[in-house]
């Protein structure tokens, strides 16, 4: 959440900033009245406490004076001033909750870098990559047979099978099939082997705690895009960046452990609430796909290293995989919630004749820190919250629409980019 010491500190740039994410101008003058409320009755609330504990001590040394009267008269007043802290105590409690609800439902202060922007058609387009390019190649031109989307191929191979997946979860479950399968998990193996070098492999759970959801911003804005199990207080993980964020939750580390590199294969699950109608053939949309996660905690100076090396490696795969992408720095519109700078990597997908979005790479600065409550301990002894990174490379169903159409031959079958080989038990070809 946004730093309530910079909002009494710089009213107004912290108001021009949110309004630039769309939040309006009033809202942001409540905040700000509800933290100085809550500052006020808290204040009242801890004096009439001192002066209930002084008023008791009081009344103890009349009665060991054996002051009766004295002490009555106290012991009527200090009655008195209990009911005007309890009134007070609720009153604070009542406006510290409407302050709470408020601020979890603030989004992040966007970054200078960020453009202005209403919504995805704002983006800025900050750079492309195609095999060839550095040796002048123009951007690929596709033949007829690489025109065929993944949903017909994979029907065509018996790699992909939505009728099915819609059988047994229903509309937008994919279920892959036999060197379908394989691709998918040849795609994890070959990304956790080239980020092994540098971080740390976690396996964590599916499911998370609301507290852990709330960490990353995800809840309570985003609640009707996740899953929840009601009956177990739990939610089916939207992206691995949700327990990595939390796995040092409550935590103090030291400066000299920084950054701290993870990265998590995950199933992914999303309502996508917000997407009726989109793109509901072949597996472009989904309510559960598979992610491979890169995630920092670092300090303040090491955020921008720390975005630049995961951008890097998602671009590495990327080129890697012989795909032809995009990057976009995503403006004020279309930004997440809880991030201050994001860039985004899209793929060409011939088949479908569309960019496709497989990668988001955001600084969050202390902003989920703050919710998760992770800080470092500097060298003079000090404590600040750690910044968190993160960001996808890759995500699978995007990444396997985008190979099966442009890798097509003319002989229906699929031949893969050969750095897959070893992870595909040989001859990357699917027939």
């Amino acid at each position: 959440m946004i730093d309530l010491v910079q909002l009494r500190r710089e009213p107004d740039l912290v108001k021009a900033a949110l309004v630039r994410r769309g939040v309006p101008g009033a809202e942001v003058d409540e905040l700000e009245n509800l933290d100085s409320e809550h500052r006020r009755l808290l204040q009242d609330a801890e004096r009439l406490r001192a002066e209930v504990k002084d008023l008791s001590r009081q009344v103890g040394e009349a009665r060991r004076n054996k002051d009766v009267s004295t002490a009555e008269a106290l012991a009527a007043t200090s009655r008195a001033l209990g009911d005007e802290e309890r009134v007070a105590t609720e009153a604070t409690k009542e406006v510290a909750s409407r302050l709470s609800a408020l601020l979890l439902m603030m989004p992040n202060l966007p970054d200078d870098r960020v453009p202005d922007g209403a919504d995805e058609n704002d983006n800025v387009e900050i750079g492309r990559w195609w095999p060839g390019m550095d040796e002048g190649a123009e951007f690929p031109i596709f033949a007829e047979h690489q025109r065929v989307p993944h949903w017909e191929i994979g029907q065509a191979l018996r790699i992909l099978d939505m009728e099915s997946g819609a059988k047994l979860a229903g509309s937008m479950f994919a279920l892959y099939r036999g060197a379908g399968a394989r691709l998918v998990r040849a795609l994890t193996s070959f990304a956790m082997n080239h980020h092994s070098d540098a971080y740390e492999e976690i396996r964590p759970p599916t499911l998370a705690l609301t507290e852990t959801m709330i960490s990353t911003g995800h809840l309570p804005k985003s609640a009707d895009d996740m899953y929840e199990i009601q009956r177990d207080g739990l939610w089916a993980i939207p992206t691995g960046e949700v327990p990595l964020t939390s796995l040092r939750r409550g935590e103090i580390l030291d400066e000299a452990e920084l950054p701290v590199r993870l990265t998590a294969q995950t199933n992914c699950f999303r309502r996508e609430a917000g997407s009726a109608g989109k793109d509901t053939r072949g597996v472009l949309r989904l309510h559960e796909f598979e992610k491979v996660e890169l995630f920092a905690y670092c300090t303040p100076a090491q955020a921008d290293e720390a975005h630049a090396d995961i951008l890097r490696r998602a671009e590495a795969l990327l080129q890697e995989l012989g795909l032809p992408y995009r990057l976009l720095n995503l403006c004020t519109g279309d930004l997440g919630t809880a991030s201050a700078y994001t860039i985004d990597l899209e793929v060409f997908s011939p088949g479908v004749d569309r960019w496709l979005e497989v990668s988001s790479v955001s600084w969050f600065r202390d902003y989920q820190a703050r919710r998760a409550n992770v800080r470092y301990r500097t060298s003079d002894g000090t404590t600040a919250l750690v910044h968190t990174v993160n960001g996808s490379a890759l995500a699978w169903a995007r990444i396997w629409a985008a190979l099966v159409e442009t890798y097509r031959q003319e002989d229906g079958s699929v031949r893969l980019p050969r750095v897959l080989d070893p992870f595909f038990g040989g001859d990357a070809t699917i027939r």
